[in-house]
């Protein structure tokens, strides 16, 4: 199983992004981890996940929820209001990635109870 997940990552990125490669990506950032538990926790506003962690910058908050918008992790809802209001949430298989990110997170604890 992980053979071919390793084979399918290793395409050419012009292929387009399969979910090893967005697992991959996701994984190895911190931020973008961040950015998933927020949404995973309700926190739906970029001001609010700005002010919610320490050292992460708008800069940076609006670079890996792109990301994730593209990724189809998160979805983007753009209020027509004045002043305008945008709010990020997990779509259906954003819940399923967080499901393989909780299911990661617990082989994790598990490996620590064997140390």
């Amino acid at each position: 199983m992980l053979k071919t997940l390793a084979n399918k990552s290793s395409r050419k990125a012009d292929s387009g992004p399969v979910v090893a490669r967005m697992v991959e990506d996701v994984v190895k950032c911190k931020w973008a981890m961040t950015v998933l538990d927020l949404a995973r926790q309700g926190v739906r506003r970029p001001g609010a996940m700005v002010m919610s962690v320490d050292g992460l910058t708008k800069k940076v908050l609006n670079e890996r929820l792109k990301k994730l918008v593209r990724y189809r992790i998160l979805e983007r809802v753009a209020y027509p209001e004045i002043p305008p209001r945008v709010e990020y949430g997990l779509t259906s298989f954003g819940k399923k990635f967080i499901r393989v990110l909780e299911e990661i997170e617990n082989l994790e604890e598990e490996r620590g109870d064997l140390d």
